[in-house]
Parts: C-alpha cells; structure tokens; sequence
C-alpha cells in the first residue's frame, strides 16, 4: 500500500482536501494518513458544509498536529511522501526553516530528508518577498512540488467543482496518482 500524508492548515482551500482526499482513496494500493490543524478545521466550517468528522472520515489514518511522537514524525514510517493542502504561509515558512513545532512541520521536514516528495499547495496572494524566497529556496530541493491551486480555463469548466477536480488531480499527480477524470492539454 502506497501511504501519502497529507497535512491541512488553516489556509482557504477547504475543498481542495477534500478532492485530494477522495482521489487517493479510489486509487488502489493508496492509502491517506491525514494530519489537520485545528486552523484547518476552522476554515473548513467557513468554507464547506464538511465537518471535521466527515473529513477525516475520508482518510484511512488521522492524527492530530500535537501527536509528535507519531508515525509520521520517523523517516522509518512508510510512506511515498507529502501533500500540504492547502498550504499556509507560515506553514511554508516552518518547513523552509526547519521549525519542526507539531506533527504537520515534523512530517514535512521528515519527507525533506528523506528525499520523499513534497507537494506544497500554496495559497496566498498577492505574495510577498519573503513568501516568494521562502517558495523558490524550497523549489531548489529535489522532490519539491510548489503547485498554487491556480484556476484553468483550457478545458472549459462549467462549475467550480471542474476546478477543483482539476487542480487536486494536479495536487496527486507527483505520486502516481492518475484522476479518471483529468484532461490534459491536448495543444492546438
């Protein structure tokens, strides 16, 4: 079984999780250890009519950021690599620097060494100097995936879950993960 952690902030995207979260869990031999911030759970209630409990019903392992003993915490836990969705600033900033504080940071920092993928889905705009060093510093190590959840228009979506589909299937694409319903650009 392939295990990808995936870790939520506080940052709007709330939907995006979601989707990834189900895509994993349809692909076979992928599984989701899911790691969300109390931040996270917040902005879901804002953004969608989810409830903490049905998200995390929604991955096979769930663990809260202050278990930082956990799994997730060794580079001996077994896993593909790392989806930060969506993905804060300061948690950008707590990877770029190392600062391992809880669960979520410590996962990161794990895959980081471990040469595992990380996938960052980085919300913010307008971004700032230090957001754009922390970004492109992070960008350089091999295996890291900066990929803002940017809106498309080349398929012509109908409705914001189009969107949204699109972009998670983006979001998993760097762990093999290939989304039924994923259109790539065909040129013209």
């Amino acid at each position: 079984m392939k295990r990808i952690i995936v870790g939520a902030t506080g940052a709007s995207g709330s939907p995006l999780l979601i989707q990834c979260l189900k895509l994993i869990r349809e692909e076979e031999g992928y599984s989701s250890t899911l790691i969300l911030s109390d931040s996270a759970a917040l902005t879901l209630s804002c953004e969608t009519k989810y409830s903490r409990a049905e998200v995390e019903a929604l991955a096979d392992e769930v663990y809260a950021p202050d278990r930082i003993g956990a799994g997730p915490a060794s580079g001996t836990y077994p896993a593909e690599g790392m989806l930060v969705v969506p993905c804060s600033m300061k948690t950008l900033a707590g990877i770029h620097a190392g600062y391992a504080e809880n669960l979520l940071l410590r996962a990161a920092d794990v895959t980081l060494k471990e040469q595992r993928p990380l996938v960052l889905a980085l919300r913010e705009s307008p971004l700032s100097p230090i957001h754009l060093r922390n970004m492109q510093e992070l960008s350089m190590i091999p295996g890291v995936h900066i990929i803002p959840p940017m809106m498309e228009f080349y398929t012509r979506p109908q409705t914001i879950e189009e969107m949204t589909y699109h972009i998670a299937a983006r979001l998993v694409a760097p762990f093999g993960i290939q989304a039924p319903a994923f259109h790539r650009w065909a040129g013209v």
